[in-house]
């Protein structure tokens, strides 16, 4: 099975620690290609970077014609519904799987994002994939995307505040800059921890191996000449 994970901002080691979290719960042969636009935002964190993040995303999906499903590494899901338009098989969003997988963990959870700008987007799409009766709180961890790797302490106590105000069963990590970060704090804190890359490799591999893909009636009904525009932008 062949994976590929778009990051979509343009910083490498983003996409590559994205692609370490992917490969480290992906079956054994399953193959798993990290990539980046060429252009577009060195880091998604307003809607803003998402809008410029989008052609940059839809450009590596359809420069993939033989990957057998997509995860889209990041956490605001930017251009989700546009990609499933493109993609070949099926693409899984990293917040819609993490808030999926934490309904099945725990009577309810909490995420914890980066900068508290995120946190309305953040809300929209716990609402938007039906987990909101579910969903405890959102909070920041006050740390820039880019920085949230190397940020442990800080990301580990905007969970431990989570925990304590909301009374949550699960945390959810969102950003797929948290996403090595995941096993250290739920070891520390004792609760399940949802990481997004993990999640939604786990849920490509499923759809995957079931035959299952994007339906092509109506919404998602391929636009002619698009994939083929796309793969020449790219």
């Amino acid at each position: 099975m062949r994976i590929t994970l778009v990051n979509p901002n343009t910083t490498r080691a983003m996409t590559e620690a994205a692609g370490r979290a992917a490969r480290a719960v992906a079956a054994p042969g399953t193959v798993v290609t990290a990539v980046e636009p060429a252009t577009g935002p060195a880091a998604v964190e307003s809607h803003h970077d998402a809008a410029l993040a989008v052609p940059g995303v839809l450009a590596e999906v359809a420069a993939a014609p033989d990957a057998d499903g997509f995860v889209l590494a990041c956490f605001g899901d930017p251009g989700l519904d546009a990609a499933r338009e493109v993609a070949s098989g099926p693409v899984v969003g990293i917040a819609e799987a993490a808030l999926h997988t934490a309904t099945l963990l725990g009577r309810g959870f909490s995420v914890v994002t980066t900068l508290p700008r995120m946190i309305g987007r953040t809300e929209e799409l716990v609402r938007r994939y039906g987990c909101a009766d579910a969903c405890r709180g959102v909070r920041a961890c006050d740390v820039p995307v880019l920085d949230v790797s190397g940020s442990y302490d800080a990301v580990l106590d905007a969970c431990a505040a989570a925990l304590a105000a909301d009374g949550s069963d699960v945390l959810v990590l969102g950003c797929a800059g948290m996403a090595e970060l995941a096993a250290a704090v739920s070891a520390e804190l004792g609760v399940p921890v949802v990481d997004g890359v993990a999640a939604a490799t786990k849920l490509v591999e499923g759809l995957v191996a079931q035959g299952l893909r994007t339906s092509r009636r109506s919404e998602y009904a391929p636009v002619p000449g698009l994939v083929r525009a796309l793969s020449k932008e790219h």
